[in-house]
């Protein structure tokens, strides 16, 4: 039965919002009459696919997701727990409607339980919404629907999500902090070279004595950063708007990820964050009973390194022509060594869901750690670092001085 939303005066003269659900507008507002409500506005609840193109590109490009990252855990966790219970699909939805706090998300939830009492697949109904619920979220739910076992699927990949989440955000706030450092450092710096050594070394311009030699190189880099910092800045804001084109290129962006996995410290990072996606969403949708060549697709559409995913759709070919998953996978050296091993255990034993997700496990927490230990490293370097620039600028300015103090004497 279609969804509506509704805007009506109650008996009070007061505005009431909400949803309700009838076979037509005119329905809707019969009932909402019954009801002792004076409709104003009653729609229609549009679902993505029926949004159009045109209101789809403008939802993506000055909008934002309905759920988000934490918000999808969050609501996949909140349905897991009311389908585990034995409520029916239709009333957990109905259940989550009711609760929710925003209407954009109380008016999605509604289109979600109108589809599935349509008839269609719950599955299907979040792929009209591609947005909020990714390919490989629609597909775990799609194989627990065909399963019987759709609760035990959602609680998997709630727990999923909040890995993920949980990961991202250690790395996040191993970043974060460097960051700042480096963003105050350049501040305090261009203030400094821009404004404080020009007014202090102007004073001893009419001494007629040469300044040192430090002072010289500092007043010519002020000169430079007050003449031409706007065109340096512009040259740096075209050159990252012409490398952002650039990389929309697929043989482009092959190369640069493959060249950023080489770096020393950041490439391995980024191998090792890639791999534990993977095998987590491997281990995810073939513990849900998806089969291997779909898992193996899907789990390689989730790798952001274009270089990886290369490798992953490569080794999707070998198993589909019969080579064991661990072979295929220990065939592509940008793998970390570590993967195939699990992998190969899981065949073994016949436990490859659950091999993978330890190798999914290992590998997050070893990134976790080399973050961590990254920017503990960082964090001093740069504060040095930013001393002795505040040092070569503090002598610039007193060498003048010094000398002046000197002569004097």
């Amino acid at each position: 039965m279609p969804a509506f939303t509704f805007e009506a005066l109650d008996a009070q003269g007061q505005t009431r919002k909400g949803l309700l659900e009838a076979d037509s507008a005119k329905a809707a507002r019969s009932l909402l009459r019954a009801q002792a409500l004076v409709p104003l506005q009653v729609e229609p609840v549009v679902t993505g696919a029926e949004g159009g193109a045109a209101p789809g590109l403008w939802r993506r490009l000055f909008t934002r997701p309905v759920l988000g990252a934490t918000g999808l855990a969050v609501w996949t966790r909140q349905l897991a727990g009311l389908v585990t219970s034995g409520l029916p699909l239709e009333r957990a939805l109905a259940a989550l409607a009711d609760e929710a706090d925003e209407p954009r998300q109380r008016e999605l939830v509604a289109a979600l339980r109108a589809e599935v009492n349509a008839g269609v697949p719950f599955a299907r109904a979040l792929a009209q919404h591609p947005r909020e619920f990714s390919a490989v979220y629609c597909a775990v739910v799609g194989a627990g629907e065909h399963s019987g076992h759709l609760g035990e699927v959602l609680e998997r990949l709630a727990d999923d999500l909040e890995a993920r989440q949980a990961l991202q955000a250690k790395l996040v706030g191993a970043a974060l902090y460097p960051a700042i450092v480096t963003l105050v450092a350049i501040v305090i710096v261009l203030f400094l070279v821009g404004y404080v050594v020009p007014q202090v070394a102007g004073v001893f311009a009419g001494t007629k004595r040469a300044l040192p030699l430090l002072t010289v190189l500092m007043l010519g880099l002020s000169e430079f950063l007050r003449s031409y910092g706007w065109l340096l800045l512009a040259a740096l804001v075209v050159i990252a708007a012409c490398a952002r084109w650039a990389l929309r290129f697929e043989h482009f962006r092959l190369q640069f990820d493959a060249a950023w996995l080489r770096l020393p410290v950041l490439g391995r990072l980024a191998r090792g964050y890639n791999a534990a996606r993977f095998a987590g969403t491997l281990a995810m949708l073939a513990g849900a009973g998806v089969p291997i060549l779909k898992a193996l697709q899907a789990a390689a559409e989730t790798l952001h390194n274009r270089s990886l995913r290369a490798d992953a759709l490569d080794a999707l070919v070998l198993v589909r022509e019969g080579a064991p998953l661990a072979a295929a996978l220990a065939q592509k050296k940008r793998f970390p060594g570590l993967l195939a091993m699990f992998a190969r255990l899981g065949e073994q034993t016949g436990q490859l869901p659950l091999m993978l997700q330890r190798a999914a496990n290992q590998l997050g927490a070893e990134v976790q750690r080399r973050a961590l230990a990254l920017a503990t490293v960082l964090e001093p370097l740069l504060i040095v670092a930013m001393g002795l620039i505040v040092m070569l600028i503090v002598l610039a300015v007193l060498q003048p001085i010094i000398e002046l103090n000197q002569l004097v004497k």
